[in-house]
């Protein structure tokens, strides 16, 4: 079968489970055949794959099929307004993925089929662009694991790289949390882990996993834990003590500045000239520096001095970089 057809079909089977239990009557074939758009032998194998290779227990009385009560739950009504906002919540999942994960497309699909058409059709055409990304069994199967773990609260057995390592460690590892940025396209699991040596709560990036196993035994995230807490003072995922960042913007990109809300602790302060000073705290300088980088010459790095050394450092680096040759 052909990728696209095989999208149109699994985008079609969700479809149906989600008219069926819109019509707690029950629809005909013809009437599935008609509101799916394709002929009633279609709709005829597609019953036959949702009952037989998905698993899902269809009930028949007569002529009209439906889904056996309480086996899923129920569709969700969105108004137009909340439509869009899951259809930009898709595009964001959308454009931050990295890599073809099966089952990012496959729920997707399946609330896309919530949307109104003209949202839905966009929807998918935009899928298809997953498939053009690479295609990475290892990073799949992690995910599927980390999930496991994380839904069940079921111990782990990871084998890890950091970035500064040549060697791959193996954790032991209860995951809290699993957190995605949109610095480097990145899943990352949060939890208590152990190896020899070291302990604590630690963050691990999904990629970086080299293997995973699901054990058996289970863990109870302590009490009070609190990802938002955690977090709150971080720039994307690393957190700890808070350093704060005062940065001064020039009138060219101050407007643009003040446009958004980088982060809670902002203060924003005009300058005469028509610039402005943004002060903030975060748990970690690594994260936030890409960030300020990306603004270029239209940004001073007044504080910490730590960081300002660091910017100093670059801009040379640069100078010579680029007039080597003059």
């Amino acid at each position: 079968m052909a990728r696209d057809e095989s999208i149109a079909r699994a985008i079609r089977l969700t479809r149906i489970q989600h008219l069926l239990h819109s019509h707690p009557g029950g629809l005909t074939t013809r009437e599935l055949a008609k509101l799916c758009g394709v002929c009633m032998r279609t709709i005829q194998r597609d019953l036959h794959s949702l009952e037989n290779e998905l698993g899902i227990p269809l009930t028949q009385q007569g002529d009209y099929y439906g889904i056996m009560e309480g086996y899923v739950l129920p569709p969700v009504s969105l108004s137009l307004y909340e439509a869009l906002a899951v259809f930009i919540s898709l595009r964001l999942c959308l454009r931050q993925t990295d890599k073809n994960n099966p089952h990012i497309e496959k729920a997707l699909t399946k609330i896309s089929s919530t949307l109104p058409e003209s949202l839905r059709s966009q929807v998918e055409k935009s899928l298809e662009y997953i498939h053009k990304k690479p295609v990475t069994p290892d990073y799949t199967q992690v995910f599927e694991k980390v999930a496991l773990a994380w839904t069940t609260r079921r111990r782990m057995k990871i084998a890890y790289q950091s970035l500064q390592s040549e060697e791959v460690r193996e954790w032991l590892l209860e995951p809290y949390f699993v957190e995605a940025t949109g610095v480097g396209y990145s899943v990352y699991v949060i939890g208590h882990a152990v190896r020899e040596g070291k302990e604590g709560l630690i963050t691990f990036k999904l990629d970086r996993i080299k293997s995973a196993e699901v054990l058996e035994s289970n863990f109870e995230p302590p009490a009070g834990f609190d990802i938002g807490k955690l977090l709150s003072g971080s720039w994307g995922i690393i957190w700890g003590e808070e350093q704060e960042v005062e940065l001064k913007f020039s009138p060219a990109v101050t407007r643009r500045v003040k446009e958004a809300h980088w982060h809670m602790s902002q203060v924003i302060t005009d300058l005469p000239d028509g610039g402005c000073i943004l002060k903030l705290k975060v748990g970690s300088l690594l994260e936030i520096t890409p960030w300020i980088r990306s603004w270029g010459p239209d940004v001073e790095v007044l504080a910490p001095e730590s960081l300002r050394q660091e910017f100093r450092v670059w801009t040379s680096q640069l100078h010579k970089m680029y007039n080597a040759d003059t």
